[in-house]
């Protein structure tokens, strides 16, 4: 079965870093293109960024020149580069697969602190 698990949230200060990993499997992940997208409380979730199968990417203005999405075939992995950090990145984040239907993983918290 598809699984997607998100791992690297935490708190972190305004202007900091974190990189956030998500582990696939159950899919064959090369051929598939994989996304971030994350939800703030009271707010619906939205995307942050995609690459597909190529390597194109794509992200969020509110993200864009801060994050770096990429991805490791060998590994079956997606990351989530994010600098430069801002108290409004804090959401839960999550990946995400487009198949069939859409596979979640279960998100990861990221706070940013002012």
């Amino acid at each position: 079965q598809v699984q997607l698990v998100e791992s690297g949230g935490g708190l972190v200060q305004a202007g900091g870093s974190l990189r956030l990993s998500c582990a696939a499997s159950g899919f064959i992940f090369s051929l598939n293109t994989m996304g971030w997208y994350r939800q703030a409380p009271g707010k619906q979730r939205e995307l942050v960024a995609f690459i597909t199968s190529g390597g194109f990417t794509n992200y969020a203005d509110s993200v864009k020149g801060r994050f770096t999405i990429s991805r490791d075939n060998t590994k079956n992995s997606v990351y989530l580069q994010m600098n430069s950090l801002k108290p409004e990145d804090t959401a839960v984040y999550y990946c995400i697969v487009r198949l069939a239907t859409d596979y979640w993983g279960q998100g990861t918290q990221v706070t940013v602190s002012s």
